[in-house]
């Protein structure tokens, strides 16, 4: 594993080649300035100095291309759907989808919208409407199989425009690993989707679910979480469902941050060396809470739990969707992870609010090899594409 101080050194190009010529130079800084670095950190990662300079950029429902829309070039990694047999299914249970979008199921209209805005490909999931919570264990592995089914069709159908992440029926892990083994192969399987918790436990770091990483891990498959909606699922419960609604706004970044967090300090990244997990909306408060986790596990307290690599090394062992909505916050999670763990999100059609996902990271002047790896050069290699 790499250090994590090194972090953005594969995603800056021409930075080693500066440090090298810079060392010992008395003129370093003006070197720096020179090529755009400051202190390792290059210009399109740095905000600027005063209000005077050039603006920070747009958040990201204002993202606007500054032209025609050209051709596709997205992979979405962080895309909800829910077709219409599941729908039926739903239904058929007696728990029908509240207020469907057609987006989510009329897929000629979303690959007409996907053309329009620059979308190449979506890596299809359900939102936080996941039944799980909802459904006994066998009715979950039935909604299961009819969704991943019908995504299995729909990649055959459009092989070019959608994979999909598989759901399992996580309340009976025996269930869940008889699923992913049907599906395990089957054309568009190219992701796991699971939700960070159900009905505030984490289920991941039960001994019963081991079985199922393990084959997750076996198969080369990442993992993409999300929350599960629901003041059951919520972890601050009722404090953040409203009015005004809050859970998708707080309450989701902060179980991520616990997710995340407990995936380290558990040894679970350890077990698992080649596990690949995607965290959504940036990895929410993660990030950002990184340092004073690790200070409070690992510094203010006697922790008896033995990791193999440094805290922070861990930050790169997750990848983070670049929904994070502020152009002040992506610039900062570049800076800590680097381009090459950063994927397209867009949580679209749930928050229906990134028209525009190139123009989203266009904004940012990023060097191209950095713009492509966001773009889609990174879920290719994770969705092995």
């Amino acid at each position: 594993m790499k250090n994590s101080r090194n972090a953005g050194a594969e995603s800056v190009i021409g930075r080693r080649d500066f440090i090298r010529a810079a060392a010992g130079a008395t003129g370093a800084v003006s070197a720096a300035a020179a090529i755009g670095m400051l202190n390792g950190v290059p210009a399109w990662a740095q905000a600027p100095s005063s209000p005077a300079q050039s603006s920070q950029g747009v958040p990201w429902w204002a993202a606007r291309p500054k032209g025609a829309v050209g051709k596709p070039e997205a992979i979405d990694m962080h895309s909800h759907w829910s077709p219409e047999p599941y729908d039926k299914a739903l239904a058929d249970l007696g728990k029908p989808l509240a207020n469907p979008y057609p987006l989510d199921y009329d897929l000629d209209k979303r690959r007409q919208w996907m053309d329009d805005h620059g979308d190449l490909m979506h890596c299809l999931t359900l939102s936080g409407a996941m039944p799980w919570q909802r459904v006994s264990a066998q009715e979950g592995a039935h909604l299961a199989q009819v969704i991943n089914d019908t995504g299995i069709q729909v990649h055959q159908k459009y092989p070019d425009r959608f994979v999909i992440g598989i759901e399992l029926p996580i309340r009976d892990p025996e269930l869940a690993l008889k699923e992913l083994n049907r599906v395990a192969g089957q054309p568009g399987v190219r992701a796991v989707h699971l939700p960070d918790s159900m009905e505030r436990h984490d289920y991941i770091f039960d001994a019963k679910f081991a079985p199922v990483l393990a084959r997750i891990e076996q198969l080369n498959l990442p993992i993409i979480f999300h929350q599960m909606d629901g003041v059951a699922n919520a972890f601050g419960g009722d404090r953040t469902a409203g009015p005004p609604p809050l859970a998708a706004g707080i309450d989701a970044p902060i179980e991520h941050a616990f997710l995340a967090t407990k995936f380290i300090y558990t040894g679970t990244l350890d077990k698992y060396p080649n596990l690949q997990v995607v965290l959504p909306h940036a990895g929410g408060a993660f990030p950002y809470l990184a340092g004073r986790e690790e200070h409070f596990l690992f510094h203010m307290t006697d922790h008896s739990t033995s990791i193999q690599h440094p805290f922070r090394d861990y930050l790169r062992r997750f990848h983070y969707d670049y929904l994070i909505y502020y152009p002040e916050a992506l610039r900062f999670l570049m800076g800590l992870v680097g381009s090459d763990r950063i994927v397209v999100g867009t949580d679209n059609f749930a928050a229906k609010d990134v028209e525009y996902p190139t123009a989203v990271l266009d904004q940012f002047k990023l060097p191209a090899a950095d713009r492509e790896r966001i773009l889609k050069g990174n879920a290719m290699r994770l969705l092995h594409l």
